[in-house]
């Protein structure tokens, strides 16, 4: 029996323990008491804290003197326990990082995390950029990618890619100096770098050093042109990280841009069970790994305790900003939606879609007919389904018209649609919540006669190819959809795909009959 009264009203930090001793939770609090008898006292607790209730068999605490310690410690303590209730900060994808060894002469390449000696940068969120960072990099300054130095030149070396520490054509001064600048780059001090090349650039031409000033000016355009592609560019003296979320039925979607001094280097995302002040828990958890900017901007204020907290991890002043207003709450809203897109983006063109067709329900499943033919010849008919918004490949159909002498769209689709949803009533199959048809009002007739026919009450719908006009039954004009919006540009996509599945077929039908 847990004594809640023998709690005292100071700060600290609680542990929770099962029956058999585990530690399964370890918390933090301002007042101890007041916090741990919240957990037994409220009726409005989330599930995953229900489950945690239900499990509690034993109780202690360390008093602190503040609550910055207490934070402190409870980094600690979750460290040393791993308990199974605290939220599991595993990073929902796995990103590259550049990675520059310590060697004599140091060794730039990707790595898969900062597991070794040397100096990482990233996180990046796309290979391609990365790729192409990297492969810019070793080309401006000619850093060595070789495992380890060769005793003559290589191919890189020939081409002029490579100083080629390896032949000695380069001191050892000179070849760290080329680092050092391949890390302002990688640091995100692009413009620093341009005008320190700058001046050494009119030195050099000064004393009509003109090869080596060249050498200097190609740099200067290759970082220029990098720059602005990096097009998140805001003149900062200063990091930051930028943290958004959405909640949705329990779960927390959580995005962490990292913003190095005014060039966006990475961005992580977690997922996990929604919490009482899982805002804070994250930023403690998070940054217990991870050093906190200078800035941290938050949807929602946090209490002083966690930015004192972060401070200390720092060693300096961490702020905490909560924009209202200006470029740092449009970064918040950029941070936002791209937590919609990333986890979202599939749902909210699916509610688009029903909410511009009117349909009853969310077209969870949707299937998509397409006629392909030759001049009447070979004519054939493709079916794809998408499923929560992706392709279902693996339930995608094909079908060769067997009814249909010389060219009609219109019979040909009235075959596949009858051939398709007559199997499924046969079979007791699971009808699509969405038909969408290539064409127009008369292919939408079509397969509208066949849904009759078979007694299918079935949301249906066309979309014309030139102008993508959708048309519905009922509605002699198209849908006031312009193409360019959600709902059109998913519908654009699964016609695309049918199209591009029935036009395959029908290639391999005509290679199989032009064979001996």
């Amino acid at each position: 029996m847990i004594d809640l009264q023998s709690l005292p009203a100071e700060p600290g930090c609680y542990l929770f323990s099962d029956a058999e001793g585990t530690i399964i939770y370890v918390g933090k609090a301002k007042n101890l008491r007041r916090r741990v008898s919240s957990y037994f006292s409220r009726h409005d607790i989330d599930p995953k804290t229900r489950r945690l209730v239900a499990t509690i068999a034993g109780l202690d605490f360390i008093v602190t003197d503040t609550e910055v310690e207490a934070f402190i410690l409870e980094n600690t303590l979750i460290k040393k326990h791993q308990p199974k209730y605290n939220i599991d900060l595993k990073d929902s994808k796995s990103f590259a990082y550049i990675h520059i060894t310590d060697e004599v002469y140091p060794r730039i390449h990707v790595a898969r995390g900062p597991d070794g000696s040397g100096r990482y940068y990233g996180p990046f969120v796309s290979a391609r950029e990365r790729d192409d960072l990297l492969r810019l990099l070793k080309s401006i300054f000619g850093l060595r990618s070789c495992r380890r130095l060769p005793r003559r030149a290589c191919l890189r070396a020939h081409i002029g890619s490579c100083s080629a520490p390896c032949t000695g054509a380069i001191g050892e001064e000179e070849y760290r100096e080329r680092v050092k600048r391949a890390e302002a780059v990688l640091k995100g001090d692009i413009a620093g770098l341009i005008r320190t090349l700058r001046e050494e650039m009119a030195v050099l031409a000064g004393r009509q050093e003109y090869e080596r000033a060249m050498e200097l000016r190609d740099q200067i355009a290759a970082l220029e042109g990098l720059r602005e592609r990096q097009h998140v560019d805001r003149q900062k003296t200063y990091n930051e990280d930028i943290v958004n979320y959405i909640v949705s039925e329990g779960t927390v979607f959580l995005m962490l841009f990292n913003v190095d001094r005014g060039t966006l280097a990475g961005k992580r995302e977690y997922t996990f069970d929604e919490t009482e002040g899982f805002l804070e828990e994250f930023l403690a958890r998070y940054y217990a790994g991870n050093e906190p900017p200078e800035e941290v901007i938050l949807p929602e204020a946090v209490d002083d305790a966690i930015t004192g907290y972060l401070s200390h991890l720092r060693g300096g002043r961490v702020r905490a900003v909560v924009p209202q207003r200006g470029e740092k709450k449009n970064l918040l809203d950029l941070v936002r939606k791209n937590v919609e897109i990333g986890f979202f983006g599939d749902r909210i063109k699916l509610e688009e879609l029903k909410r511009r067709l009117h349909l009853p329900d969310t077209p969870v499943a949707i299937e998509c007919f397409d006629i392909s033919h030759l001049s009447g010849t070979a004519m054939v008919g493709s079916m794809v389904r998408f499923l929560r918004g992706q392709p279902d490949r693996r339930n995608y159909r094909r079908f060769r018209i067997r009814t249909v002498e010389g060219i009609d769209d219109f019979a040909a689709i009235a075959e596949v649609v009858r051939r398709r949803y007559s199997r499924l009533q046969k079979e007791g199959g699971e009808l699509p919540d969405l038909i969408l048809v290539d064409g127009g009002k008369g292919q939408l007739a079509a397969a509208v006669a066949v849904l009759q026919e078979l007694g299918l009450k079935v949301p249906i719908a066309a979309i014309a190819e030139r102008e993508e006009e959708v048309f519905v039954p009922g509605f002699s004009h198209p849908l006031p959809l312009a193409r360019n919006e959600k709902a059109s540009l998913f519908l654009q996509e699964i016609r695309d795909e049918a199209h591009r599945f029935a036009i395959t077929y029908h290639r391999s039908l005509r290679r199989k009959a032009a064979t001996p």
